[in-house]
């Protein structure tokens, strides 16, 4: 074989083999494939609770539901937030135990992580929950098949606000509105106790709503049978 086809056939089983990595990767769920204009509006709760009443106020004037993905020890701190989150009919849902850098973890390890944090929302809440997001979005194979292990749908997002950068309010809704991924099935990342969210939040849930679109929490937007991810993170109905 003359060595210009050797160099051709080594690329070509390089890009095959490429191809295939990429394929065989587990991906957790960045967006969903929706004929319907829905949204979903997710919190992560890792640091302090102050402005939770202001938030869940927010969410309760405007009619619209959420999921707050929640760290154990958050939940530790913050019981009673942990239960009008809840209460208020909102999704609970895992953030770790400890907010760890999972990637770096053993599965088993992984897992007691994720059920200390399920046992914890199960005892405040009375819910099992399904829901998890890895800290930091940080993420292996081993992170998706440890939470799928214990049941959970691992949950990223496609629509980042940025908003603990604290770059200002008018920044951070216009980060939203004018996302260039926003669409029908767009996941959208918040934090709870960052100086601007609080105030954004009416804004961009009026702007969401300008826009046509019904926000729903991340239970009602997914997929829980019967479905492919493909290499963006996006969710199909097989």
């Amino acid at each position: 074989m003359k060595r210009k086809h050797i160099i051709t056939f080594i690329l070509i089983s390089v890009m095959i083999l490429s191809q295939v990595i990429v394929q065989a990767r587990l991906l957790p769920i960045y967006s969903v494939s929706t004929n319907d204009k829905k949204v979903s509006l997710t919190f992560d709760c890792a640091w302090g609770a102050d402005d939770i009443d202001d938030i869940l106020a927010t969410l309760n004037q405007e009619g619209v539901k959420a999921t707050f993905f929640m760290v154990g020890d958050w939940m530790r701190s913050n019981p009673e937030a942990v239960k009008k989150i809840a209460e208020s009919g909102h999704d609970v849902a895992n953030h770790s135990d400890r907010h760890p850098h999972v990637t770096n973890m053993s599965k088993e390890d992984i897992k007691k992580d994720i059920r200390f944090a399920h046992n914890m929302i199960k005892e405040l809440t009375g819910q099992d929950c399904i829901l998890y997001r890895a800290p930091y979005g940080e993420y292996n194979d081993t992170v998706v098949e440890a939470a799928t292990e214990c049941g959970y749908y691992t949950i990223q997002w496609d629509v980042d606000s940025l908003d603990w950068k604290n770059y200002g309010k008018q920044e951070m809704i216009d980060r939203v509105l004018k996302h260039k991924n926003l669409a029908p099935g767009s996941i959208v990342l918040l934090h709870n106790a960052t100086k601007y969210t609080k105030d954004a939040l009416p804004e961009i849930i009026k702007g969401l709503k300008a826009k046509g679109y019904e926000i729903v929490p991340i239970s009602e937007l997914i997929i829980k049978d019967g479905y492919t991810i493909d290499h963006t993170g996006r969710q199909y109905k097989q």
